[in-house]
C-alpha cells in the first residue's frame, strides 16, 4: 500500500534520486516504517499491541526486502530520505510457494489468530488488481518531517517516465484519501474504492494509462 507527504503546501525540497541498493535495506526499511506508522492498512495487517511499531517494521522489512528489491525497481535518495517501491509488469502477484515461504513474517506481523482475516481482506483487495501488465506502486513513504516537499513526487517519477516511454500504464492502492489528489496530479485516477473486508479500511485503487 502507498503512503505520501502531507497536503499541507511546504517549501518544496530537490533530492537526488537513484536505484536502492540491498546496502540501502536497514535504513530504508527505517525510513519507510516511520512513514508508515500511521497508515490504515500497515496498522490493520500489524496487530496493535505493545510490539505494535516492531511489527510495522517488519511489514515494510517483508515490503521491501521479499516482494520489491528484487525486481530492481526500488528508489530511493541520497540521504534514504523515503523510498519507491515498485514491481515490474507480471511480478506482482504472490505464487503460492511465496505465500509459504513469507508466512512466518507475516506472523510475526499479524498473529496467529489474526492471519486468518487478514489474509482474507488482502485476498479480497488482490482480487481487484489488474491483469493487464503494469507497474505497481506496491508502497511509496517518506520521513515525516519531510513530508510535504514533494520528496515523494520525485521518487515516483523514474518509473512514470519510463510507463509514458514504453507506454505501460500503472497501478497503486492508497490507504489515505488525503494522497488521493497528488496521485491524480500525476495521472492516476480512481477506479474503485474499497473497504477492506475483515475489519480493513478503505482504500483507494487507482489506474494511470501511460502520458
Amino acid at each position: 500500500m502507498t503512503q505520501l507527504e502531507q497536503s499541507a503546501v511546504r517549501t518544496p525540497m530537490t533530492v537526488t534520486v537513484r536505484k536502492a541498493t540491498a546496502a540501502d535495506a536497514p535504513r530504508l526499511v527505517a525510513t519507510m516504517a516511520r512513514a508508515f506508522d500511521d497508515d490504515p492498512i500497515a496498522n490493520w495487517f500489524a496487530a496493535q499491541d505493545k510490539r505494535r511499531a516492531a511489527r510495522v517494521f517488519n511489514f515494510m522489512d517483508v515490503g521491501l526486502r521479499k516482494l520489491s528489491l528484487p525486481y530492481g525497481e526500488v528508489y530511493t535518495t541520497d540521504g534514504i530520505d523515503g523510498g519507491a517501491l515498485w514491481t515490474p509488469p507480471n511480478k506482482w502477484k504472490m505464487g503460492m510457494l511465496q505465500q509459504l515461504m513469507l508466512m512466518p513474517a507475516f506472523v510475526r506481523t499479524t498473529t496467529w489468530r489474526r492471519l486468518p482475516g487478514v489474509m482474507k481482506g488482502l485476498a479480497a483487495v488482490e482480487a481487484d488488481h489488474p491483469l493487464a501488465p503494469h507497474y505497481y506502486l506496491l508502497a511509496l513513504g517518506v520521513e515525516p518531517d519531510l513530508q510535504g516537499k514533494g520528496i515523494g513526487s520525485q521518487l515516483m517519477l523514474p518509473v512514470l517516465d519510463r510507463c509514458d516511454r514504453e507506454r505501460v500504464p500503472a497501478y497503486l492502492e492508497s490507504s489515505k484519501e488525503r494522497n488521493v489528489p497528488l496521485y491524480e496530479r500525476h495521472g492516476f485516477k480512481v477506479t474503485k474504492e474499497l473497504l477492506v473486508p475483515y475489519n480493513g479500511p478503505k482504500v483507494w485503487l487507482m489506474w494511470r494509462d501511460p502520458q
